[in-house]
């Protein structure tokens, strides 16, 4: 059995000082988790079978968006989404 253990890195929101944030394009994105197990930050969820990237704890590293194999994620520049409210984008 494998114990279920706190992540320490989730910790505190680190989100704030990103550069980039990851775009997911849903219709390329068939759920096979590549960008979940390469995330250095555990920000990727799937629920209710979709992905959804927890932006609050995401620092824009792009890691995620390179391993992906069907492309479904892209690196936008965090700037292009003030004045937008700073709403969330799965």
């Amino acid at each position: 059995m494998i114990p279920v253990l706190p992540t320490p890195h989730l910790s505190s929101r680190t989100g704030a000082w990103r550069m980039l944030r990851p775009v997911l394009e849903a219709e390329k994105c068939n759920g096979c988790l590549v960008c979940w197990l390469f995330c250095p930050e555990g920000s990727i969820r799937r629920e209710n079978g979709s992905v959804s990237i927890d932006l609050d704890y995401c620092k824009g590293c792009g890691i995620c968006a390179r391993e992906c194999p069907r492309r479904a994620l892209r690196m936008v520049e965090e700037a292009s989404f003030m004045g937008e409210g700073g709403g969330k984008l799965a």
